[in-house]
């Protein structure tokens, strides 16, 4: 079947213009609207390097098993080639076409387009066109060459219902983030965005069609809209209910175990190792690669099977370009990956949805931080890279955040779900009333092994859970954080926001050191304000590198880790960890990054800390700038 191949007209025109971190508008939707039933694209032309989106647009019709294929051209990459819209940036010039296959209504139908890219370079490109549902979050990021202005940066929506954006802060106007704005049907809303250097101005344009859904109800256990996601596995035993039972806004009670067991029940006895398949098979992703990616984690980097293992108390992994912090929720027994984790190439980060951390300005009305970083060999265990530079990682540059997590996140897990309980729950019950049944190996570490600081506890309260902080906690300066935090047996600040925390944290360090030689640092520093402030402007009063050393702390470290992983030597482990490091006080945080006797790696520690490298790149490094002092996250269970 043929049709006509319109663009979407350049002229629909709202007069919004963001400014001053924030935009909205009053003005109507424009009055004309793209033809229906067709493939849809935003620009009249299209130039080397400037993001190429084609969207399959059928507004009023059901449009099921969609695969788009290139079938001519220089090979592009797109990573959502089972949506309704699908972008690529072209590295050449030349005719480009595609071909795309569908149900409609369950009849099986095709399209073709071709597109030409001139000869021509972009100095500007605005992504990641792609499809959302309505009320999920949506960010747009533009990329420009070196010599245009980044504080000319400007956006403007241009198509579709009115949506209120904000900007990202920390570089200028580089991303927008907003809402997907409620719809009844497919809908296109466009933005374009402008930037100036000595040659002149320069646009592009970027569009993301959103798409209906049910209204979110009352009772539904996650209350903000999540993304669309499909099992990893097609053909997996559990693909018709765990979308439902683990990601879905129609979820209003949580799942027996009947229709969604703990992965140790495919083993047959809590000793067994479960099969990659079988792990692959619970994994729920909202873009192919993100399986991919775990999977091949899983496959290479797990050579002792600490995460087959711990992957046990769970019955799912969700990675979706929403998740933003990770967590553990026993309300589904499943544990919530944020894929910047697991990206390797720029165009599989330009699918990651990069909205900041809700609770990134939790505790800012307290006048001291507690930074902390993991550190291998005098140097970062893992690279940063600013969201404005399109690199390719290797596998190598995360891994320690991602091992570092996977041990948090599964400690969770088996705090709920401890192997002595795997096999004693009805499957007739429900994942949340089995979880919570549990004699919590938590909290008989508080009984037997408590944390002492009041004040620490409730200091945590207000830098994770967002309370305002009381007149006599703004005014407790680094050296009170110390006396508080010193002499207890915390190994992180971050211990102190609930008994959950507090033992999964013991387990996250000593299996960091003892698997990867890969030591934690926590300090305390003062508080820097400004718009520029990198890692050397937070001066350390006090801070240690490998805390579990301390001889205080290592009952309460065996206490959590021959718990959570049974199958681990935890006495012989902990009979290795040496003495901690004291940190240099009134050195800052980055120079203290280099107080272990170990060989330091210059080359890697340059990258990590030059500043006249790239100033970006260096504030984006250090915890504090990319909130990854917070990359951990307690979601609350539900009442029913």
């Amino acid at each position: 079947m043929q049709y006509k191949y319109p663009i979407l007209s350049a002229i629909m025109a709202l007069s919004l213009t963001g400014c001053g971190g924030s935009s909205s508008s009053d003005n109507t939707p424009p009055a004309q609207t793209p033809d229906n039933n067709t493939i849809l694209h935003i620009e009249d032309t299209f130039k080397i390097n400037q993001s190429a989106e084609l969207f399959l647009y059928y507004p009023n019709e059901e449009i099921t098993n969609i695969n788009w294929q290139q079938t001519s051209g220089s090979p592009v990459t797109f990573l959502a080639k089972n949506s309704k819209a699908i972008s690529f940036t072209p590295k050449t010039s030349g005719d480009y076409q595609f071909t795309v296959n569908f149900l409609v209504n369950g009849i099986s139908q095709n399209l073709d387009k071709t597109i030409t890219v001139l000869e021509e370079n972009s100095d500007i490109t605005a992504r990641l066109a792609h499809t959302v549902t309505m009320e999920n979050k949506v960010s747009l990021r533009v990329a420009t060459t070196n010599d245009v202005a980044h504080d000319s940066i400007s956006w403007q929506q241009t198509a579709g219902p009115t949506v209120s954006f904000t900007h990202d802060d920390n570089s200028g106007n580089y991303a927008i983030f907003f809402d997907a704005p409620t719809v009844n049907e497919d809908t296109l809303i466009t933005f374009e965005a402008t930037a100036s250097s000595d040659n002149g101005t320069f646009t592009d344009k970027v569009a993301v069609l959103v798409e209906p859904a049910q209204a979110i109800t009352n009772n539904a256990y996650f209350d903000s809209r999540v993304a669309h996601v499909f099992p990893y596995n097609d053909n997996s035993p559990y693909a018709s209910d765990i979308v439902d039972c683990v990601y879905s806004n129609k979820l209003t009670s949580s799942c027996t175990l009947s229709k969604l067991p703990l992965i140790a029940q495919e083993t047959l006895g809590s000793s067994q190792t479960p099969d990659i398949d079988d792990i692959m098979d619970r994994v729920v992703v909202s873009h192919h690669w993100m399986g991919d990616r775990f999977k091949h984690f899983i496959e290479n980097f797990d050579e002792n099977n600490d995460f087959k293992h711990l992957l046990r108390a769970t019955t799912a992994i969700v990675i979706s370009y929403d998740v933003r912090p990770s967590f553990y929720w026993a309300a589904t027994g499943a544990i919530y990956l944020d894929p910047e984790n697991f990206w390797i190439t720029p165009e599989e980060r330009d699918t990651i949805n990069e909205a900041p951390d809700f609770r990134s300005n939790f505790g800012k009305d307290l006048q001291f931080v507690m930074p902390w970083r993991y550190v291998k060999d005098n140097n970062y265990a893992s690279l940063y890279f600013s969201k404005n530079n399109r690199v390719t990682r290797t596998e190598h540059d995360g891994l320690y955040r991602l091992t570092s997590l996977m041990y948090h996140e599964l400690a969770h897990a088996n705090d709920f779900f401890p192997s002595n309980e795997w096999f004693i729950h009805s499957s007739g019950s429900r994942v949340l009333d089995a979880a919570t049944s549990s004699n919590f190996e938590s909290d008989k570490l508080s009984i037997t092994h408590p944390l002492h600081s009041q004040e620490m506890r409730n200091l945590a309260q207000v830098s994770f859970k967002g309370e305002t902080a009381s007149t006599s906690q703004k005014a407790y300066l680094p050296n009170d954080i110390k006396s508080f935090f010193e002499a207890d047996e915390a190994t992180d600040y971050y211990a102190y926001s609930s008994l959950r925390e507090d033992y999964a944290m013991l387990f996250e360090e000593l299996m960091m050191q003892s698997r990867y030689r890969v030591f934690r640092d926590v300090a305390i520093t003062n508080q820097p304000t400004g718009s520029n402030v990198s890692g050397a402007d937070y001066i350390v009063t006090w801070g240690q590198r490998g805390r579990i050393g301390e001889a205080k702390l290592k009952q309460r470290v065996f206490f959590s880790a021959s718990r959570v992983l049974p199958e681990f030597d935890s006495n012989t482990a902990l009979n290795n960890v040496p003495a901690p490091i004291q940190m240099i006080v009134g050195d800052n945080w980055i120079e203290n990054l280099t107080i272990s006797s170990q060989q330091t790696n210059f080359a890697n520690m340059l990258l990590q800390t030059s500043s006249a490298a790239n100033e970006h790149l260096n504030r984006s490094n250090h915890p504090m700038a990319n909130n990854d002092t917070q990359r951990y996250y307690q979601k609350a269970l539900p009442s029913h």
